[in-house]
């Protein structure tokens, strides 16, 4: 995959990640407030004041995430961003980090 591609991937999951919080947001069902600098995306629970870090790394053509329980890789493959460790999938993981960390459950998916 060439950078221009990668950064156009990388920029629609960071897109489709900050849009599906704020829909749940606006929904009550978590409160969380997303924040965007370039390549990196903030999401702040406002009840405990934790954080989730998404960012793109051109160079390595991955998305890293750093939450409470660590930080993980992803690449895309199969036109999905899988952990270069476990081969976990993107969206589940940040569900479950998100539930975790804003105390409620949350289902993230990529916009179809």
């Amino acid at each position: 995959m060439g950078e221009s591609e990668f950064l156009a991937q990388a920029e629609a999951t960071l897109n489709a990640i900050e849009a599906a919080l704020d829909r749940l947001n606006d929904a009550d069902m978590t409160d969380v407030e997303c924040s965007r600098s370039g390549n990196v995306l903030e999401i702040e629970f406002i009840d405990n004041g934790s954080k989730i870090i998404v960012n793109s790394q051109a160079a390595m053509q991955e998305l890293w995430v750093a939450s409470r329980s660590g930080g993980y890789h992803y690449r895309q493959k199969d036109g999905l961003w899988r952990n270069t460790r476990d081969g976990s999938e993107l969206f589940a993981t940040l569900s479950a980090e998100v539930t975790k960390q804003g105390g409620a459950p949350v289902v993230l998916a990529p916009e179809a």
